[in-house]
């Protein structure tokens, strides 16, 4: 989850640094936006919960959420990314009852990675469906999946578009064009 963090920080400061306002942050739209914090709430509760079952299923259930809201806001630039990255990461958990992770990846990663086996992360063998969907790309500290990767470009895509939108009048995506009011 530092990973992500590390995308939405990353994605502010080149969006600044290609031309986006800061000021622009507070404005930043999407529909339906508590669905990401049931998603990633169910995510972090999973972390906390000993049945195996549990753990995926709660996994499972929050990329719905997670997908449900990129589908509300598809038409957003980088959306259909990050939910494609999103579709892949629930496809390989379901399909393997976890996230199938790849034990030299993790050596990779620095050895003190935050995997833990269990219920959420498997060990990748050749028996994992789907093996390169898996997490097998070491980060330091971590270890990401291809999903992940698109859900990272996806949201940083969102990110620079919404920070480089220009100045609006009103708040909550109502449209005016200046001086609209004195024509009348």
């Amino acid at each position: 989850m530092t990973w992500l963090i590390a995308v939405l920080v990353v994605s502010v400061v080149v969006s600044v640094m290609r031309g986006g306002k800061l000021s622009n942050l507070p404005d930043i739209y999407a529909r339906a936006w508590p669905l990401l914090f049931i998603g990633f709430g169910m995510q972090i509760v999973a972390n906390f919960v000993d049945d195996s079952r549990l753990v995926v299923a709660l996994f499972l259930v929050s990329y719905v959420v997670l997908l449900i809201t990129v589908w509300l806001n598809r038409s957003e630039p980088g959306m259909w990314i990050a939910g494609i990255g999103l579709l892949m990461n629930f496809t390989v958990i379901s399909l393997n009852n976890g996230m199938p992770v790849l034990e030299e990846s993790i050596r990779l990663a620095g050895g003190g990675s935050d995997i833990v086996f269990g219920a959420k992360h498997v060990v990748l063998d050749e028996s994992s469906r789907l093996a390169f969907l898996a997490d097998v790309i070491p980060l330091p500290g971590s270890v990401i999946s291809l999903g992940d990767v698109f859900l990272a470009v996806g949201l940083g895509v969102f990110i620079e578009d919404q920070l480089k939108q220009p100045l609006r009048l009103f708040r909550h995506r109502v449209p005016g064009i200046p001086g609209s009011a004195a024509d009348r």
